[in-house]
């Protein structure tokens, strides 16, 4: 059942706030509480103020017809991910869950007209690698490397936010919002990273928004190699791989070594033996988890939702204004959509 419940739970937990911290701040019972996060009571409205006070929204909002979604993929990145806290995984998904509500109510209110979209396949007829070469052809992608890969995702609609999620072990996650997805990107990753996560995390919204198995996390590796490193053209550069090449072709692709190497691996351009030389190599370098260059590729920076913002401030629009139509309470103004002041493209 949909209710009030999923917005104060999303809210709450994506603020860090405990279950005692919010009913202190309502003056309820633990058991009131625990009512209105499952659905089972309707606060009145002295306690509808308070909620929209203690967790920044407005009453509107709080009672729109919102549910909780799980990440795609969310189960198969924690298994990968063994060593990350599940707290810190359920704090990122219940705030990925807040970030679409947000931006489904306001296109509600404000539809957005795409250059792009986003297509979606069943991964039992079409496999990782030709979705991905779908979607380049559907978004006319010229031949080799992706430039500024970002404003390649949000010509489709997806709102790309950055956020620094308090460790290095989450990169990304997603969820489909109405008809436009939402990307939650960790925004202390280098440019590779965060190239490699914004592919990956598109495999998902393109293979797994009505499909789900434990092949979830390779299929969406796939996807990300094809498109970030199509097989027809990066093929003859992987031959003779050396440290030094790889960090040639690092700056041309924008992708990691590792991501390199692992392509020419995949495509059978090296040996097993020669992978674990390479992974010795960076081990005994200190590359595994810095790698060299990463500083020199151009910045990906998100600027949809941002852009979003301003063009409703250049239109007149006051902070408030622009807050109460992503559901904030009056006087919060801090939110993915607030506009930065600057000239940025916007599709309305």
């Amino acid at each position: 059942m949909n209710g009030i419940g999923d917005v104060i739970l999303a809210a709450r937990q994506a603020a860090g706030i405990t279950q005692q911290e919010l009913r202190e701040a309502l003056g309820v019972t633990q058991a009131a509480l625990s009512r209105y996060e499952n659905n089972l009571r309707t606060p009145d409205e002295e306690t509808l103020a308070k909620l929209g006070e203690a967790l920044g929204l407005s009453a509107d909002f709080l009672n729109h017809s919102f549910r909780l979604q799980g990440a795609i993929a969310a189960d198969a990145h924690m298994r990968r991910q063994k060593s990350t806290k599940a707290s810190d995984w359920k704090r990122m998904e219940a705030r990925l869950n807040l970030v679409r509500m947000q931006s489904s109510y306001l296109f509600e209110r404000l539809p957005m007209h795409a250059e792009n979209h986003v297509p979606t396949f069943d991964p039992d007829s079409v496999g990782p690698a030709e979705a991905a070469a779908h979607v380049r052809a559907q978004w006319r992608l010229p031949i080799g490397p992706v430039r500024n890969l970002v404003r390649w995702i949000e010509s489709a609609g997806v709102l790309v936010i950055e956020e620094d999620f308090g460790t290095r072990r989450m990169d990304g996650l997603s969820q489909w919002a109405s008809e436009y997805p939402v990307i939650l990107l960790n925004a202390t990753l280098p440019t590779d990273r965060k190239r490699l996560t914004l592919a990956h995390e598109l495999g998902h919204l393109v293979l797994h928004s009505n499909y789900a198995d434990l092949d979830m996390e390779e299929q969406a590796n796939q996807f990300a190699a094809e498109f970030l490193m199509p097989e027809r053209v990066i093929s003859p550069s992987l031959g003779g791989i050396s440290l030094g090449k790889l960090v040639d072709l690092k700056r041309e692709w924008g992708v990691s070594m590792q991501a390199l190497f692992e392509r020419a691996y995949r495509l059978g351009k090296v040996s097993t033996e020669d992978r674990l030389k390479f992974y010795r190599a960076m081990n005994a370098r200190g590359w595994k988890t810095s790698e060299p260059g990463s500083d020199e590729l151009a910045p990906e920076q998100a600027s949809l939702a941002a852009s979003i913002g301003e063009n409703l401030h250049a239109n007149g629009l006051t902070q408030d204004e622009i807050a109460g139509l992503v559901g904030q309470a009056s006087g919060r103004n801090s939110h993915a959509f607030a506009p930065i002041q600057r000239g940025l493209r916007i599709v309305s």
